[in-house]
C-alpha cells in the first residue's frame, strides 16, 4: 500500500536517477521521430504523387510495416551492429545511437504511410487548381506538405507515441545499461522484476503523463486543422 505514496514522493522530489532515465528516453524518442520524419515525409510524398508498376504492392507493404514487431526490428539491428555484423566496426551496439536507429525504423513507416495518405488526398482535392497554375513537381510537394501540415504534425505525434512506449527493440540493441541506455520502458520492466515498485510506478506515471500529453496535442492539432480548413 505504500508503493504509490513512495512513487509520488520520487516524482515530486525530482529523484536524479528517475529523471535521468526520463531525459534519455525523451532524447532517444525525439531524435528517432526527427530522423523518421526526414525519411518518412519525403518518401510518403513521393509515393503519393508518382505512379509506377507495382505501386499498389508498395503501398500495401508500407501499411503492413506500420505494425512491425519491435523485437524483430531489434534483432535485425542487433545483427547489423554486432561485432560480426556489417556495421560492427562502428561500435554502435548498446549505445543510445543504436536505440535511435531501432526506433527510427519502427516510426518511419508510420509517418510515411500517414503522410502518403494525407498528401494523396490533398493532391486529388487540388489537382485542377495545381494543374491550372502549372505548378512544378517540387513546388507541388511543398504546397501539399504545407497545406497538410496539421495532419502531418499529428502523424509525427503518433510516431512519438509509438517510440516513447517501445521496449522490445531498445532493450535488445541498448542493453538497458544503467546511466547510459536505460529508458522509461526498459526501466519499468527491470524495476518491476526486481520488486522496486515505487521506481516502476513513478516511471509509469510519467510515461502515462507523456502519452496523455501527446494525445492531447494530437487532438488539438486536428481541431486546429479542421478550423483552419473551414475558415
Amino acid at each position: 500500500m505504500l508503493e504509490p505514496a513512495s512513487a509520488l514522493q520520487l516524482v515530486l522530489s525530482g529523484d536524479p536517477g528517475l529523471f535521468a532515465i526520463v531525459r534519455l528516453s525523451l532524447l532517444v524518442s525525439l531524435s528517432a521521430v526527427l530522423c523518421a520524419a526526414l525519411i518518412g515525409v519525403p518518401a510518403g510524398a513521393a509515393l503519393a504523387l508518382t505512379r509506377f508498376p507495382g505501386r499498389d504492392a508498395v503501398v500495401v507493404i508500407l501499411n503492413a510495416m506500420m505494425g512491425l514487431p519491435p523485437v524483430v526490428v531489434g534483432l535485425a539491428i542487433y545483427l547489423l551492429l554486432s561485432r560480426s555484423g556489417p556495421l560492427g566496426s562502428f561500435g554502435l551496439l548498446f549505445t543510445p545511437q543504436a536505440m535511435i536507429i531501432a526506433q527510427t525504423l519502427l516510426v518511419a513507416p508510420i509517418i510515411a504511410a500517414l503522410a502518403r495518405q494525407t498528401i494523396e488526398d490533398l493532391s486529388a482535392e487540388y489537382r485542377d487548381e495545381l494543374t491550372a497554375m502549372d505548378v512544378g513537381p517540387f513546388a507541388k510537394v511543398a504546397t501539399l506538405i504545407w497545406d497538410g501540415r496539421f495532419s502531418l504534425i499529428t502523424a509525427l505525434l503518433a510516431g512519438f507515441g509509438r517510440a516513447a512506449a517501445e521496449v522490445g527493440a531498445v532493450i535488445i540493441v541498448g542493453g538497458n545499461i544503467e546511466g547510459f541506455t536505460r529508458t522509461m520502458t526498459t526501466a519499468i520492466a527491470l524495476e518491476t522484476s526486481k520488486g522496486d515498485l515505487p521506481m516502476a510506478i513513478g516511471l509509469g506515471v510519467i510515461l502515462m503523463g507523456i502519452v496523455i500529453l501527446v494525445n492531447a496535442l494530437a487532438w488539438a492539432t486536428r481541431r486546429t486543422g479542421e478550423r483552419y480548413g473551414a475558415a
